[in-house]
């Protein structure tokens, strides 16, 4: 729709970036204050403005640092398109499909980074139906940002979605019958992480014929049967977010940090007989509960008296000189 040069308002086309069942995304620029933009273009524009706009404005809700935010909706030469955050860096889909099984740390690191996200929006009614490494951005130092939360609903009344939305190798049993829940995310990201402590996907995209089959969990096999080295607490937080049935799989995603976090007890005992200490967790799991530490944001501070923001470190307001 857009082409390389093309100047749309004050946005200048610099590339493609790619194209879904949704929309085409470009880099662009800013030309007003030579800043990199993301322009996502919707394949149906000829329906009403305000259907269009309810896609940002569902994005405009989410604030969180492991989502792509948005930053306006415009319509230049009658083309709606959507302005986000650009993320330099690459998918979690092309790390996986060069480096193959990632290291454990890493794996879990991008794990609870994902879960944040998830979590953040679910609290926020929203469900993204559409978890894939392909939506799902590493920047640098290794933040990971999870995009494409347009493809998803706002709840306000129902309890699920009704429109068959997703990715067949990534969708819950309960997908394939247009009845996403919040868990059907969680096996989604189940999914993902098979695919990064493996290399590989858990089973091929099922067939009409093989859903009987997934909703017994006969598709499933066990990552450790694919990778050994993957601790047997983190092979079972898998299978429970995997789990075909809505009721035995994790119901939030903060469940599976937690899970991830705890294992590092199991891992430890584990590493002893490896030379590890039996004390404490092993040095794969300290260095991802590390990560994830390094990662939690600080809460901003406000001053008790004027409420104007305060540095992480000051004990005295510099707008009132108040002590904190």
């Amino acid at each position: 729709m857009f082409f390389r040069g093309q100047i749309i308002g004050k946005y200048k086309i610099l590339a493609t970036i790619g194209s879904g069942g949704f929309g085409t995304v470009y880099l662009a620029e800013d030309i007003w204050i030579d800043k990199k933009v993301a322009l996502k273009v919707p394949h149906k524009q000829g329906v009403d403005f305000g259907e269009l706009l309810r896609e940002p404005r569902l994005l405009a809700t989410l604030n969180h640092p492991n989502i792509v935010a948005i930053l306006t909706a415009e319509k230049q030469d009658n083309i709606f398109f959507i302005v986000m955050e650009f993320v330099p860096g690459e998918t979690l889909e092309a790390i996986i499909a060069r480096e193959g099984a990632l290291d454990l740390p890493l794996a879990l690191d991008y794990t609870c980074q994902i879960c944040n996200a998830v979590d953040y929006a679910h609290r926020h009614g929203v469900l993204h139906r559409d978890l894939r490494p392909s939506n799902m951005l590493v920047a640098e130092r290794g933040l990971l940002k999870v995009a494409d939360f347009g493809t998803s609903r706002f709840l306000e009344i129902a309890a699920h979605g009704t429109t068959v939305i997703g990715s067949p190798p990534y969708m819950a049993p309960e997908q394939f019958r247009g009845q996403a829940v919040f868990a059907s995310d969680l096996y989604s990201l189940g999914v993902t992480m098979y695919q990064m402590l493996t290399g590989v996907m858990p089973y091929d995209s099922p067939a009409p014929a093989d859903f009987d089959r997934l909703m017994r969990g006969e598709l499933l096999s066990a990552p450790r049967r694919k990778n050994p080295k993957i601790p047997k607490a983190i092979n079972d937080i898998v299978l429970k977010a995997m789990a075909p049935e809505i009721h035995a799989r994790y119901q939030r995603a903060s469940e599976i940090v937690d899970d991830v976090l705890a294992a590092g007890g199991s891992a430890g005992r584990r590493g002893a007989r490896q030379g590890s200490t039996a004390d404490g967790p092993s040095g794969d799991v300290q260095e991802m509960q590390a990560r994830v530490k390094a990662r939690e944001a600080p809460q901003p501070r406000f001053c008790w008296h004027c409420r104007k923001p305060l540095h992480a470190r000051s004990d005295r307001c510099p707008f009132c000189g108040e002590a904190q």
